[in-house]
């Protein structure tokens, strides 16, 4: 039987997931405007999705142009090499463009998804003292946060990518690490207008969800694995909305409007 505090973390790990689950009640309760929200994920999606399957394509010449060193190597051992670079390229590519898409879409739908996010916030009693930030402020504040997220995210996945070509570690301690990464780093990005709207820093939200730590990558795991299913994101995108906000109250359980709400 596993020590306590290892089922404290399993609990609220499980706790962060339920989270995107109350986002995906918004469905039922207003789908006009999960639909609405639906839109941008959908446009950037369809572009993302070309993208991958040039990528797919051509992921074999990539492991071959990656690994010149195995070409005289026996054929065994030269196609378990190629092939764990097939996996590598195209992990790091999902890994890039999970994140990118997330990024992306939140400044394309912008619009779509405050409305989202402030529907959330009045259902719970809205926001104490909120901040209203100008538009040109809001908008270099968002690009430097987003940059310092990306060079974090680039710098980590570089790695996985180079641990990407070793036999059976790429393939199951990389996935597993990339998945870790990629929802940390989601429950990071759609945080922001929850954090921003009480003059949060990025610093401040990293600090905040890394006091609920398990929580916040429950959250984000389970947005990225569903984020693969093709197409999913279109739809989770406006739930993982919904759901990051109250992941946002819960972070900022020392504010007034940071006690968490019933679920939706």
């Amino acid at each position: 039987m596993p020590p306590a505090p290892a089922r404290s973390v399993v609990r609220r790990f499980f706790d962060g997931t339920a989270y995107l689950g109350r986002g995906l009640k918004m469905w039922g309760s207003d789908p006009r405007l999960m639909l609405f929200g639906a839109l941008p994920a959908l446009i950037v999606a369809a572009v993302y999705l070309a993208a991958l399957i040039v990528l797919f394509v051509n992921a074999p010449a990539l492991a071959e142009w990656a690994t010149p060193f195995a070409d005289e190597w026996p054929e065994g051992w030269r196609t378990a090499v190629r092939i764990a670079a097939i996996i590598a390229f195209v992990g790091l590519g999902s890994l890039l463009v999970v994140y990118t898409y997330t990024a992306i879409t939140l400044a394309v739908g912008d619009p779509f998804y405050e409305k989202i996010w402030r529907n959330v916030e009045n259902r719970l009693g809205g926001i104490q003292n909120e901040i209203e930030v100008p538009f040109w402020p809001s908008v270099r504040r968002g690009i430097l946060d987003a940059m310092r997220i990306l060079v974090a995210t680039a710098a980590i996945g570089l790695g996985l990518f180079v641990l990407g070509f070793i036999p059976i570690v790429g393939q199951t301690v990389v996935p597993i690490a990339g998945a870790a990464v990629a929802g940390w780093f989601l429950a990071l990005e759609l945080t922001g207008k929850a954090f921003d709207a009480r003059a949060r820093s990025l610093k401040d939200r990293r600090r905040a969800l890394a006091a609920i730590r398990p929580t916040a990558l429950g959250f984000g795991v389970a947005s990225y694995l569903v984020f693969l299913i093709p197409f999913g994101a279109v739809f989770v995108m406006p739930a993982a909305v919904a759901g990051a906000t109250l992941l946002s109250r819960e972070a900022l359980t020392d504010q007034p409007e940071g006690v968490p709400g019933p679920a939706l």
